[in-house]
């Protein structure tokens, strides 16, 4: 048997270790045995029990119960696993199973309520270990008290004084050590060594899975000699095994499973009527448990055991019962107090009545009780939502209807039909004349009955007379005439002779009141024909002036090439689901008319503003400055790109507007700036990026740009990649952004002749002088980002002299005249390695050669970084664990292809960081970064 042995040590010097043994105490007998064997105490099932038949059989020993199978005494238990013993010498009395060491420490309820998953009994089974001079081993053993029986779980306290606490495995005949108990102060009682149970003086065991059996084995360190027992503890001369939780699992092991049992009937357990056997889910092949059908409960080990419920107790069993808590009324048969309530069902607690804080549990708070409707209003108090809603109550059926998706419960009083329900008068829920009976469903089926006041009537049928006539003459029109009313309906009448029924008084007036009224109605109409003919031409005047304002947004609308767009959006179906064209009042409303406070930064395509959406949607809207051809052509590609484009590392574009003057993008907002301005904020910022992070946007921005030049539908060169145009949101993730530059590039060409366009410092040369751009400026512009991250300097400096330097020039002749150590910024050269500085530096000085066809791809840029993050990663997990997931995780790669990945990585695989450094999982990390779908 398998079997996990955990062991809780607080000591600051011991670790919870689980271990995993091959336990094997006793072997299951396959033979099944009649219970009416001789010698025997059981009962055969030949013989049907029933609840008369028990009559005589004890069901308590002192405060604990049970029930059949179990049982004391010949012929009140099944078979000798399930006999009890009680020892009434004690006070109170304990009761044991099958007269042993192993003692019941709480009822034992066969009764089920739906599928028996499992059967249980709480148990105790402590022990004392006397020390004796010239003894070092002592041992203490547990078997289970019959075949039926298996350990579910056991927590275990160990007091004593300086010995080893092993557990042995009797088919290797060796132990595993489980903990080590050393000697606390003298003045230390045993007592308080269990309250800590750190190792010192005491040391807990866990035990958790099924077990027959188990042995412990205790050492002592002392070479047979015992410390002098002081006044006060017994810790020096005694081993105490003592039982803070455990459980056994039972089932019926007549036969091993309930297919068994159709074959052979032989002392079969489920006798009752309406009960159904089942597999013992926990232990399988190792018997069987019984359960009633649905909508019966009961012990299905007895005849007739199985019942209908009939839990159900039609009227209050206290006096003055508080009815309410806070604002919130609490009517029968809900109840709050013990003999206030129907069924513990529907007890509710009162948590704060200031608050009106009322609770089924933890989980479920009440808000409302509507008895009419048969609903509760529940608030879910819990962190997240439940599927369904339940609420368990042991020994009671389920009788709510509701789930996570709805605020409303449904509820009925029992598991009966309406029929049954009214068999049973002592039981019958709706005790008031006016009501009747309904049934509850639900999609799983019948759940049970509800009361109801009959039309006519209102109040509460579950309490006596509770169902009062509603006078329905209070409601105003109800009759255009005299209304009358009776028990449980009304009826009208004409209104009286010189009377007239009046339908905005909805009563009989006088014909003299209605002339004065018709007065009254002919002057208020021809005031409010007077208002309605100002409104009017207020109305008209202001619809004119949309109107107005319609048609200019409509011309700008076609000034910046609206209608092209709009084609470019819809002939993409899965652009058309992402992107939204936005009229210009949502989003006047959504930056407060443009106010000069919402404004983010000025870019150089436009300005940006902060706005919130209608739908709550944080959001940054782009506004371009000129209205300029060029402008609009940049607006018209930025947006059709974009709008193709679905990268976690490539901003989101939520739409746009074309109804001003100026257009506008609608992007998704992202808050922690860019890492341009994180990189060069100074002082002035309180927070500054790590190495690793700084390796992880790196990976990040050369992913989307790998994206963009290959595995998007349409290659894109970005054109103006730089550390402004990566944006880092909530968690710090690289997001690339401002596409306004950048070229859509066909299939079958490698580039495009274009005007130059970049930013000085970012400007690969060899477009600049061509006028040709290609996947590999990006590449090149890239490579200043990466210099940017080593050296913390902008594009374009100012030296110490006070002249403009640019930084790729500058880092290209130093690289050549001074050690890489030397140029990197202070942060830099203390979190990361010399290795990792060094690959870094290789890199960059790859993407910054002067011809394109000497750079690498933006794809093996990517690689390249990607695989330098991955051994940064791998050793913080050096372990041969570690390398071989490594080594299922990378791709397969030919050799040359593994070369071409490590572009000038380094020389050393096994450098550490100069300064201890945050590690993450390895696993979490790669997966992360390279499985996550494109």
């Amino acid at each position: 048997m398998l079997s996990t042995i955990k062991m809780i040590d607080m000591s600051p010097f011991s670790s919870v270790v689980p271990l995993l043994l091959f336990v094997l105490f006793s072997a299951v007998n396959p033979t099944v045995r009649s219970s009416s064997a001789p010698g025997n105490q059981g009962i055969n099932s030949t013989f049907l029990l029933s609840a008369d038949t028990l009559e005589g059989c004890p069901r308590s020993c002192g405060n604990l119960s049970f029930n059949y199978p179990f049982g004391i005494g010949s012929g009140c238990f099944r078979n000798p696993d399930f006999n009890l013993t009680c020892d009434n010498t004690a006070q109170p009395p304990r009761l044991f199973l099958q007269g042993g060491t192993t003692e019941v420490v709480d009822d034992i309820d066969p009764i089920t309520y739906g599928t028996p998953y499992f059967m249980s009994v709480d148990v105790d089974f402590s022990q004392v270990i006397s020390m004796r001079p010239g003894a070092n081993t002592y041992n203490m053993s547990w078997h289970a008290p019959g075949r039926s029986f298996a350990l579910d779980y056991a927590f275990l306290n160990i007091t004593g004084c300086d010995f080893d606490i092993y557990l042995i495995d009797q088919d290797r005949n060796s132990g595993v050590r489980l903990c080590t108990v050393t000697c606390p102060d003298k003045e230390i009682t045993e007592k308080v060594a269990r309250q800590n149970c750190n190792g010192t003086g005491c040391c807990t065991i866990e035990l958790d899975t099924r077990l027959s059996a188990f042995q412990f084995k205790f050492v002592h360190h002392g070479k047979g000699e015992l410390e002098a027992r002081t006044n006060k503890s017994s810790l020096w001369d005694r081993i105490n095994i003592t039982t803070v939780d455990a459980s056994l699992l039972w089932s019926i092991v007549d036969q091993p499973t309930c297919a068994s049992t159709r074959d052979n009937r032989t002392n079969y357990a489920c006798i009752s009527s309406y009960s159904k056997c089942y597999d013992n889910p926990l232990t399988p092949d190792l018997g069987y448990l019984c359960g009633c059908d649905s909508g019966y409960s009961g012990n299905p080990y007895v005849r007739n055991g199985c019942q209908r419920d009939n839990g159900y107790i039609p009227a209050e069993q206290k006096a003055n019962c508080s009815r309410s808590c806070g604002n919130i009324s609490v009517p029968f048969p809900f109840g709050l107090e013990e003999g206030c309530f129907a069924r513990k069902l529907f007890q509710l607690n009162c948590t704060n009545a200031s608050s009106s804080s009322l609770q089924f549990d933890d989980e479920h708070q009440v808000a409302y009780i509507n008895i009419s409707e048969g609903l509760v209003g529940i608030r879910y108090t819990s962190w997240y939502e439940q599927l369904e809603f339940k609420v368990y109550v042991p020994k009671q059926p389920d009788l709510y209807v509701g789930s996570g998706e709805s605020s409303s419960v449904k509820w009925a009083v029992a598991n009966l039909t309406c029929l049954e329900a009214k068999q049973n008068y002592s039981g019958y829920a709706c005790v008031s004349i006016n009501s009747t009976c309904l049934g509850v469903n639900s999609t799983d089926g019948y759940i049970g009955y509800r009361c109801q006041c009959l039309p006519g009537f209102q109040g509460n049928p579950y309490v006596q007379n509770g169902c009062e006539d509603i006078d329905e003459c209070n409601t105003l029109g109800i009759c255009k005439g005299v209304c009358h009313n009776t028990i449980g309906t009304y009826y009208c009448t004409d209104c009286p002779y010189k009377t007239q029924y009046d339908s905005i008084q909805m009563k009989c007036t006088s014909t003299g009141k209605q002339n004065i009224l018709l007065g009254i109605i002919i002057g208020l109409s021809v005031g409010f024909a007077i208002l309605i003919v100002s409104l009017s031409a207020t109305f008209i005047s202001r619809r004119w002036k949309r109107d107005i304002q319609k048609k200019l947004r409509r011309k700008h609308f076609q000034k910046n090439q609206g209608l092209l767009l709009e084609q470019l959006i819809l002939s993409d179906q899965n652009a058309t689901d992402k992107t939204t064209i936005f009229s210009l009042e949502e989003l006047e409303k959504a930056t407060n008319n443009f106010d000069s406070t919402r404004i983010l930064g000025r870019g150089g395509h436009g300005m940006v503003y902060k706005g919130i959406l209608s739908d709550q949607r944080v959001v940054a809207i782009k506004r371009s400055k000129h209205i300029e051809e060029g402008e609009i052509s940049q607006f018209i590609n930025e947006v059709a790109i974009l709008s193709q484009i679905n990268h976690r590392n490539i901003v989101k574009l939520f739409g746009c507007c074309l109804e001003t003057e100026v257009p506008l993008l609608v992007y998704d907002f992202i808050p922690n700036g860019s890492l341009f301005g994180i990189l060069h904020s100074g002082s002035s910022s309180d927070f500054s990026l790590s190495w690793d992070d700084c390796l992880r946007i790196a990976v990040e921005a050369a992913g989307a740009l790998c994206y963009l030049h290959s595995a998007a539908s349409v290659s894109v060169f970005h054109r103006d990649v730089k550390s402004s145009n990566i944006l880092l949101d909530a968690n710090y993730t690289a997001k690339v952004s401002d596409f306004g530059a950048s070229r859509l590039v066909p299939i079958d060409q490698t580039h495009v002749v274009t005007n130059v366009q970049g930013t000085f410092g970012y400007l690969d040369p060899e477009y600049y002088h061509t006028g040709q751009l290609n996947e590999k400026s990006d590449v090149y512009s890239f490579g200043v980002v990466l210099v940017e991250l080593l050296l913390r300097r902008e594009p374009i400096f100012t030296t110490v002299s006070g002249s403009k330097q640019n930084l790729s020039n500058y880092f290209l002749w130093e690289i050549k005249v001074k050690p890489i150590r030397e140029i990197v910024a202070a942060y830099v050269h203390e979190e990361a390695t010399e290795d990792e500085i060094n690959s870094v530096a290789s890199l960059a000085e790859k993407c910054l050669m002067l011809r394109s066809e000497d750079r690498p791809t933006m794809k093996q840029v990517e690689m390249t970084l990607q695989f330098l993050r991955t051994k940064k990663l791998n050793s913080c997990h050096a372990t041969p664990e570690n390398d071989a997931e490594m080594q299922l995780l990378l791709p397969r790669r030919s050799e040359a292809s593994r070369e071409q990945l490590a572009i000038d990585l380094g020389h050393s695989a096994n450098s550490g960081s100069r300064n201890s450094q945050k590690c993450y999982s390895l696993e979490q990390e790669f997966i992360s970064s390279v499985g996550v779908p494109r």
